[in-house]
């Protein structure tokens, strides 16, 4: 494995032009928060997906962003173009689809206890994407190129994102990939775990959480382990996330521990999200990078004490309102 030098990442982010693979859908969240999704008579509905979110994250702190994906040719798909502009994401590489596919449906609320998420991703219209429509893509005007993992997990999208990482390194151009494991969205943990690797191996930065680092190694217990060895073995830079452990950064032989910002979270999806628009625009800003990964978990922080996911996401001053009022990092 031989990825791009540490720097060349570091300037392609720096650039804050990034083009991002993956899925846009529709969330609908429970309101008011605490009700539970079967007792509300009220859903809000917002931009979700994790790639979206991303997209959003980052545009709220003043980079540019570009959405390839595919969305269904109907209201739903209509509904996501329509706050993907809100949200300022570029759209020209997101493909309307006739057929049966549909947009990605999150139904989910605003509580931590039995917190439900529903979600439904049959025929889901972002696995629609081609390599015509990867090869459609001009790498020219972008710093770096972004996807979480869930583009893997079906044809044609697998095959058409592999080949946007050959051309992404054809070009110079750092991949970044959050491993972003779904079960529900793959075939067997088998094909998961073997796919997820080989996006791995083909990377310049990855980020997950524990257990999917874990997965990825095939024991649960050796994630760790996994991480530094793809850092030892040409990834620039590894952050591996343990939730309220916060996480540990494999890059130039350092190994960097940090903490979180505890808060009263609402809900405990979207963090990853917002970890790494945070983490990345503050990259792109010349933080250091430890400095970058707690900016990437305060962001998270404020994401999950907030209803919504692309909503929540924060910007320059509410992120510096955030840190003037809460305590943290803690210390690992």
């Amino acid at each position: 494995m031989a990825g791009l030098p540490r720097q060349k990442l570091l300037d392609g982010i720096a650039r804050k032009n990034f083009v991002i693979l993956g899925r846009a859908g529709m969330d609908m969240f429970a309101h008011p928060p605490g009700v539970k999704s079967e007792h509300a008579e009220v859903f809000h509905a917002d931009l979700g997906g994790s790639s979206a979110n991303i997209a959003v994250g980052l545009c709220k702190f003043d980079c540019k962003a570009a959405l390839v994906t595919s969305v269904s040719d109907d209201a739903v798909g209509r509904f996501c173009l329509n706050k993907l502009d809100f949200y300022g994401v570029e759209t020209q590489y997101v493909r309307s689809v006739g057929g049966e596919a549909r947009n990605s449906l999150a139904v989910y609320e605003s509580r931590i206890d039995n917190f439900q998420n529903v979600i439904y991703r049959n025929g889901a219209a972002d696995f629609e994407v081609t390599s015509e429509d990867m090869a459609a893509v001009d790498f020219a005007p972008f710093g770096a190129l972004v996807t979480a993992g869930t583009v893997f997990a079906a044809e044609p999208s697998r095959s058409a994102t592999f080949e946007a990482f050959e051309r992404a390194n054809a070009q110079g151009l750092p991949v970044i990939f959050d491993i972003d494991y779904r079960p529900y969205s793959w075939p067997s943990p088998e094909v998961a775990a073997d796919v997820l690797s080989r996006a791995g191996a083909a990377s310049d930065m990855i980020v997950g959480n524990d257990e999917e680092f874990g997965f990825m190694a095939g024991d649960m217990s050796k994630g760790l382990e996994k991480a530094q060895s793809l850092a030892e073995n040409g990834v620039a830079i590894v952050i591996y996330k343990m939730g309220e452990k916060g996480a540990v950064t494999f890059a130039g032989g350092q190994e960097i521990q940090t903490g979180i910002y505890p808060v009263k979270a609402v809900k405990p999806n979207g963090a990853g999200d917002s970890f790494m628009a945070g983490l990345l625009s503050g990259i792109a800003e010349g933080l250091e990078l430890r400095d970058a990964v707690l900016r990437g978990s305060a962001c998270a922080s404020i994401v999950v004490s907030k209803p919504g996911c692309a909503p929540a996401m924060p910007t320059h001053d509410q992120l510096a309102a955030f840190l003037a009022d809460h305590p943290g990092p803690t210390k690992r």
